[in-house]
């Protein structure tokens, strides 16, 4: 089992660099706008590669060491090693301590797009939410005041999953402080955000779309469930 979280994220990109496809690359480069370069891994192949790499070498601990693993590999160029960062933090989600959350919040806007984005929103920050509420008013209400994009994104779409659990004041709220935004990422994450919990309470999304004044895609995504 590995500790030195230097040795591990070296290994670690060199087990993944044995496995590009230049080939393959070029078409995901293109798919993320060349936004970041590719190994050329799609993403059932890097997975289970990532797994295989940590039945063999164990995960980083939790705490400094863990979060210097996850930052060198952040610092990588090739998108596949963000991927695995996030693959990571997913076995170590439930040890994470609430200090994880300013890790969380860098790497939000560290090489943002949708694709980790939204990883880190619904699934990570998520969960490591419902393990500590407290931290919910202190960084969402930061985000969502923030002209970061992608941490308002992620205020809108952290309750993505929680259905019954949702605070739907505090999500009504965000949507109506971000509905005027031109942004498109926004205006999905409404849209999304909004589906989701109509799978829970149809009658709650139709009326709060009806009374706020929304984009015609939020409104289109929203309502894309419940009008099926």
């Amino acid at each position: 089992m590995l500790r030195l979280s230097l040795s591990y994220s070296n290994l670690l990109e060199s087990h993944l660099r044995a496995h590009a496809n230049l080939d393959k690359a070029s078409p995901m480069e293109a798919y993320m706008r060349h936004l970041f370069p590719f190994l050329g891994i799609k993403s059932p192949e890097r997975v289970a590669l990532v797994k295989g790499f940590i039945q063999e070498h164990g995960v980083p601990p939790q705490g400094e060491v863990l979060a210097t693993t996850i930052r060198e590999l952040w610092k990588l160029p090739e998108r596949e090693f963000h991927y695995a960062a996030l693959q990571l933090l997913e076995k170590q989600l439930k040890k994470l301590e609430p200090t994880a959350i300013d890790l969380l919040e860098e790497l939000v806007i560290t090489h943002s797009w949708w694709d980790t984005v939204d990883t880190l929103a619904s699934r990570l920050i998520g969960s490591h939410f419902t393990k500590y509420p407290d931290l919910i008013p202190i960084y969402t209400e930061r985000w969502i005041e923030s002209d970061n994009m992608w941490l308002q994104r992620s205020a809108l779409l952290f309750q993505l999953s929680y259905k019954s659990r949702t605070d739907t004041t505090l999500l009504f709220d965000y949507i109506r402080r971000t509905a005027h935004s031109q942004e498109f990422f926004l205006r999905k994450a409404i849209g999304w955000t909004l589906r989701e919990y109509s799978k829970t309470d149809e009658s709650a999304v139709r009326q709060f779309v009806a009374e706020t004044a929304l984009s015609p895609l939020s409104v289109r995504e929203a309502l894309k469930h419940a009008d099926r």
